[in-house]
């Protein structure tokens, strides 16, 4: 059947998302599956972080996620009851082990259920071998050689939605699979519902942006919003499901009666989640955010159309993480009056305490946070990597714990002293695709040989666009603000943002409401304006890309996070309050913008006023 011809049978496909994350609400899935009609239930649990934790807890849970088990067991009657379909990644590094506990689930449950794993994905018995074949593993974030003679604990490529769909043909019910891009968990299901080929780019394309939109669970819904006053029931909100249409176009939604609100605006701070460019690298396609076209289309729905595809590159991002060392910390509280005074006494102890002083350590971090004028409490966290776990571990608090009646003036801590925990390097990297080959299990029985998935080659002369702009960071400065009909407002009430971690980098993506407000955004806010927003990105490399057709501007900040969440020791290791410190900040715009009614509307949830005269 001819790939038109599918996509004529039905209208759309409802496709559900019921986890954003390893440790989501487990009663996402039921109530997706009660609150509404859905053809397909998916979930995402792989984090760039989440790998390494299984890896942790594998001898004891098995290298998949068991909270899945947790879910099914609510909701697997019902689903083969109704036909909805479930795919989810909770098969991290054991997708025939999650798959074999899905239908021992079912034995119990005294159901019949085909339950499919997708693997092939796991490379970290590999890496000798691709290395003959001419793979050279480069660190994507750093530009390093890898490292010869390194501790590889996992490395995972991330595989497209291929296999999922081939899994779905052969009639699976239930598809776990292991490191795929979060995308693909809803793309596969596109591929099998509407017979999408290779070459359907602009669909396929489609369909990656749906499932970057939902593979976030409610942060989509109104979730982690910057203008979080204005989402309703956030004590408890919905979860989002997708309206796939053939041609790749999408309705956001969710349930009637769940909390939150499905807007372009909270569909937005979701599309600019964890990107870089404007050109979203995936194995199924390359999907242009600067193509992208968003509109309301009624209560709590939005419609996402327009999106021109490319196709993917030969090579897949591979997710290494590379034995780390050990880290550990520890928080003192400070009370009263001459905070930082208090705090440069203790850190000074601290390293006094310790033999071989700050130096110990191959890396360190000092943190003060709080309130630091007296009235309230602040706090010292400090932190500490190295190699020896006897150093870091015993040593490093034993010391910090000695100074309690020798140190500042109302020394106490938040916790006790525990022992140091092992950390893992982040390593992003590629393999050549055709060395990658997916495995497809249906009950325990090969699907396949899979058909190659061959999209039509990229054209190597495809540039960013015209919605993009790229800056490093040198030369490029704001325009001069004019003088007269000025005032100072937190950025926070011209813009929203969201920021998150990719490897050693973060994105911190703001965009506008109104035309007259994103002006401003793209002509001021440069990668030096940037610099002054946020002291500690001064000294680092900085990519900023426009979005005019979202309203947005994103800027991507190299090695903010050192090594990556596993063993930075950043309080914000992930970077998620990167984009609200940059709203915090106080920017001199003109008069005209903050009387918009948008605008205007936002004044009040800041507590500073207003510096210099609204004419």
């Amino acid at each position: 059947m001819r790939p038109e011809e599918r996509r004529g049978e039905r209208p759309a496909l409802r496709i559900a998302n019921c986890s954003g994350f390893f440790g989501d609400r487990l009663s996402a899935a039921r109530e997706m599956i009660e609150g509404g009609p859905i053809d397909v239930l998916t979930g995402d649990w792989l984090a760039e972080l989440t790998m390494y934790v299984l890896y942790k807890t594998r001898e004891r849970d098995g290298g998949y996620a068991r909270t899945f088990l947790r879910q099914m067991e609510e909701v697997l009657p019902l689903c083969l009851e109704r036909g909805i379909t479930v795919v989810a990644n909770a098969g991290g590094l054991d997708p025939p082990g999650c798959a074999a506990a899905v239908r021992e689930l079912a034995r119990r449950q005294g159901v019949e259920v085909r339950v499919a794993s997708v693997a092939g994905d796991d490379l970290s018995g590999r890496i000798p071998e691709l290395r003959d074949k001419g793979e050279g593993f480069v660190n994507l974030d750093t530009g390093e050689r890898w490292l010869e003679g390194a501790d590889v604990v996992t490395a995972n490529a991330y595989l497209g939605a291929a296999p999922i769909a081939a899994a779905l043909a052969a009639g699976a019910q239930v598809v776990v699979t292991g490191r795929v891009t979060d995308a693909s968990l809803v793309v596969g299901p596109g591929i099998d519902a509407f017979g999408w080929g290779p070459g359907d780019l602009d669909p396929l394309a489609g369909a990656v942006v749906a499932g970057h939109i939902i593979e976030c669970g409610a942060q989509c819904t109104g979730g982690n919003y910057a203008f979080f006053d204005e989402v309703p029931g956030l004590d408890r909100c919905g979860f989002p499901l997708v309206e796939l249409h053939g041609d790749g176009s999408a309705v956001v939604t969710k349930h009637p009666g769940t909390g939150g609100v499905v807007s372009v605006g909270t569909v937005t701070a979701q599309l600019l989640y964890e990107i870089g460019s404007p050109r979203y690298l995936s194995p199924d396609a390359v999907a242009r955010f600067d193509t992208i076209s968003l509109a309301q289309d009624g209560p709590d729905r939005v419609r996402v159309s327009g999106t021109r595809g490319e196709p993917p590159p030969p090579s897949l991002k591979v997710a290494a993480n590379l034995a780390g060392g050990w880290r550990n910390s520890m928080t003192l509280v400070l009370s009263g009056g001459r905070i930082r005074e208090k705090a440069a006494v203790a850190e000074a102890a601290i390293w006094a305490a310790v033999p071989g002083g700050r130096g110990a350590f191959s890396d360190t971090a000092v943190e003060l946070v709080g309130d630091t004028g007296g009235e309230g409490a602040a706090f010292l966290r400090v932190a500490v990597r190295g190699e020896e776990q006897a150093v870091v571990g015993r040593g490093f608090s034993a010391a910090v714990v000695e100074t309690t009646l020798a140190s500042y003036p109302g020394t106490y801590f938040t916790a006790a002293p525990v022992g140091a925990s092992e950390v893992a390097r982040y390593w992003p990297t590629l393999v050549d695709a055709a060395l990658v080959v997916p495995a497809v299990e249906l009950d325990g029985a090969p699907v396949g040989p899979l058909e190659p998935w061959l999209a039509p080659p990229a054209d190597p002369e495809e540039s960013e666009g015209p919605g993009a702009v790229r800056d490093t960071g040198v030369g490029r400065t704001a325009a001069p603000a004019r003088a007269l009909h000025l005032v100072e407002v937190p950025l926070g009430v011209l813009v929203g943002a969201r920021s998150g971690d990719k490897g050693g980098n973060a994105n911190v993506g703001l965009w506008a409401d109104t035309d007259e407000v994103f002006a401003w955004v793209n002509d001021e806010l440069s990668v030096e304006r940037l610099r002054g927003l946020l002291p500690e990105a001064a000294e680092l490399p900085i990519d900023r890309y426009a979005l005019s057709n979202l309203r947005a501007v994103n800027f991507v900040v190299h090695g903010i996070l050192g090594w990556g969440v596993a063993s930075n020791l950043q309080l914000d290791s992930q970077a998620k309050g990167l984009a609200e410190r940059v709203r915090a900040r106080s920017v001199r715009v003109p008069a005209a913008l903050v009387t918009l009614r948008a605008v205007a509307a936002r004044l009040d949830g800041w507590p500073r006023p207003i510096a210099g005269k609204v004419n």
